[in-house]
């Protein structure tokens, strides 16, 4: 693995072992490693990640290993349906384990949802801002059985939104990793340097 490769940890933030979020997000996988993209796949129905609790978490069995995958994304691409307006709890508690991991990476949502998304992909963009991370400046969100079926998309502008997310997942991913890694090794003032060795 070249050290210049874009690294996406791909997470599904669905338990539901037949929901589309888990199918969006495996495609998406599909569809990057075939443009050189290493992508790790995160699937808490056969990883399951016990509930946040600051006291236990960090010292948990499983903790050091996922911070492991965490650290060495530049990507955090996120699969989520939309409960109540709001992102999953499985999400939710992924997020919870994380700050300082996510600092200068970029996050990319794709939101199941029968009201556009909207409120989920705000919160996920909420969560990127509040740990210094960026975020793809619109969402990508997707109805099943009228966007996506059986794992394929059989919308033709939805399979163009989500085209155009993967290009942007791996032209911006790469950017922006580019220039933390220049950040994290460069000593001059930026909002990173609280993240240097």
């Amino acid at each position: 693995m070249s050290e210049s490769q874009l690294n996406v940890l791909a997470v599904i933030g669905s338990l539901h072992r037949t929901s589309a979020s888990q199918a969006i997000v495996r495609l998406a996988a599909t569809q990057l490693e075939a443009a050189g993209v290493r992508v790790d796949v995160l699937d808490f129905a056969n990883e399951p990640l016990p509930l946040f609790n600051p006291d236990t978490a960090y010292a948990a069995p499983g903790y050091p290993a996922l911070k492991a995958r965490v650290e060495a994304a530049d990507v955090i691409l996120i699969g989520t349906p939309d409960y109540h307006g709001s992102l999953s709890s499985a999400t939710k508690n992924f997020l919870d384990h994380f700050w300082r991991e996510f600092a200068g990476k970029l996050f990319v949502s794709l939101v199941a949802s029968y009201e556009k998304g909207l409120t989920v992909t705000d919160q996920l963009r909420t969560v990127a801002r509040q740990c210094y991370a960026w975020s793809l400046p619109y969402g990508v969100s997707f109805v099943e059985g009228q966007d996506f079926k059986n794992g394929e998309i059989i919308n033709a502008a939805f399979q163009a939104r989500f085209d155009m997310c993967l290009r942007d997942t791996r032209v911006y991913g790469q950017l922006l990793s580019a220039q933390r890694r220049a950040d994290l090794a460069a000593t001059d003032p930026c909002f990173l340097a609280k993240l240097r060795a």
